[in-house]
């Protein structure tokens, strides 16, 4: 396997990799059941213990 093999390879799939990271961060994000969770954490700053 030449270098060059290597390196589309690793460019194509890399990309395919990102592309379905970035969906699934985007899902878990934006799914309506999120929104208490991350309503909660926004708040944790501003708490005084």
């Amino acid at each position: 396997m030449s270098y060059e093999t290597l390196a589309v390879f690793a460019r194509t799939w890399g990309l395919f990799y990102l592309i379905i990271l970035f969906v699934a961060v985007l899902f878990y994000a934006l799914r309506p059941g999120a929104k208490k969770q991350f309503d909660d954490a926004a708040q944790i700053p501003l708490r005084e213990d």
